[in-house]
């Protein structure tokens, strides 16, 4: 048997009355496709809640969070993370060397985010460094500190530490060095979805895990929603009436989601882990069918789990099964899993690719070429599709 490449997840979802993903005017996102304005989740919004199932709490709660795996390595996503996460705690620990340590700092912020960006906050790229990164950094800068006594040593100190010539190419060497000894040097995160450093292109990861806007298979529907709050505190006679009147915007949708996992490139970013790697796409299948990229928590309760989710596995090209939709259809759950099962149908058809399937529905309509199961025997069928991959 050829072994599998990639896995490929097509999923549908229901959300009412929601406000999921919105852009900059505060309203919910749109895509126009087949004629028709669509809503629309981005692929940021979707992976953000995979990264981050409860949000921005310390602790995920979630029984199949990324952190829960072992051998988990935390990234974390900042423009300040030589601040907060290399030189915060060297103030605390050496308060006599406060002058010195702020001498240091700026070089390291151009280290990491480039001579001209790093200089100033408000001109830094948010970035994605992992936490065995900002390890060996804050090491590197206590070293420095620690062997200094002025501040004018420390700037030419760190200058060389950081300069051109041989110590510019000893830097870059040492970080080089590190990522590759480390496994996951750069976080898990980063190993699933990717990143880019602009100041030092060696740093770049691609991303295994690729990651499509969804979209309602129908027109969008949406709803102005006109509220108001009230007072408490205030008497009749003072002023009746809303206190503060706003509008917002609420929109349901069914909506089809799709996501390529590259095997090889996921297991080659996990160090060569072939276990760590198949037991991310166990995690990763509970993930995208049971967390919701809900926003406005408290006053619409968006959570939901796919209503439809299909897996394949095969070693050809991927290709997303959106154009079952190109002709917007009735918002029913039942006519789009037929759609797809169509659509899937003439594809077999025509390229003869060869994909083995599984599915979950809530839906009647059925895919011919395609097991049905539960969310937990497909979790554990995509993970020993995995574990077959080279």
């Amino acid at each position: 048997m050829t072994p599998v490449r990639f896995l490929q997840i097509h999923t549908l979802h229901s959300y009412t009355a929601a406000l999921l993903n919105r852009d900059d005017s505060g309203l919910s996102k749109r895509l126009p496709f087949g004629g028709k304005l669509r809503t629309r989740i981005s692929s940021q919004c979707l992976k953000r809640h995979w990264r981050k199932p409860d949000g921005k709490s310390k602790v995920d709660l979630d029984p199949h969070a990324m952190s829960k795996l072992e051998g988990f390595v935390e990234s974390f996503r900042s423009r300040d993370l030589v601040t907060d996460k290399v030189f915060s705690q060297l103030y605390a620990k050496y308060p006599e060397k406060v002058e010195v340590l702020k001498a240091i700092e700026p070089e390291f912020q151009k280290a990491i985010y480039g001579d001209k960006k790093g200089a100033e906050k408000g001109s830094r790229p948010t970035l994605l460094f992992g936490a065995p990164e900002l390890a060996w950094l804050a090491k590197e800068a206590e070293q420095l500190a620690i062997n200094i006594t002025d501040v004018k040593a420390a700037k030419k100190a760190v200058e060389a530490w950081s300069g051109g010539g041989e110590e510019k190419k000893e830097f870059k060497a040492n970080i080089k060095a590190l990522r590759e000894s480390c496994q996951l040097s750069a976080g898990l995160p980063a190993a699933l979805f990717g990143r880019m450093v602009t100041s030092d292109p060696a740093a770049n990861i691609d991303a295994p895990i690729h990651v499509a806007h969804a979209f309602t298979v129908h027109a969008s529907e949406t709803e102005s929603d006109y509220f108001t709050a009230v007072d408490d505190l205030k008497a009749d006679e003072d002023d009746g009436g809303a206190d503060t009147i706003q509008e917002t915007e609420l929109t349901s949708g069914l909506f089809y989601g799709y996501v390529v996992i590259d095997l090889p490139g996921l297991i080659s970013n996990c160090g060569g882990n072939k276990e760590l790697a198949a037991s991310i796409v166990h995690h990763l299948l509970y993930l995208i069918a049971e967390v919701s990229p809900g926003a406005k928590l408290g006053s619409t309760a968006p959570y939901g789990r796919a209503d439809f989710l299909l897996v394949e596995a095969g070693d050809r090209q991927p290709r997303s099964l959106a154009g079952a939709y190109r002709k917007a259809i009735a918002p029913d759950l039942e006519q789009a899993v037929t759609s797809l099962a169509n659509h899937l149908k003439n594809l077999d058809a025509v390229y003869e690719t060869g994909e083995q399937r599984r599915y979950l529905s809530l839906s009647e309509a059925s895919i011919e070429s395609a097991e049905k199961a539960s969310l937990a025997t497909l979790a554990t069928w995509a993970q020993d599709r995995a574990g077959e991959a080279q």
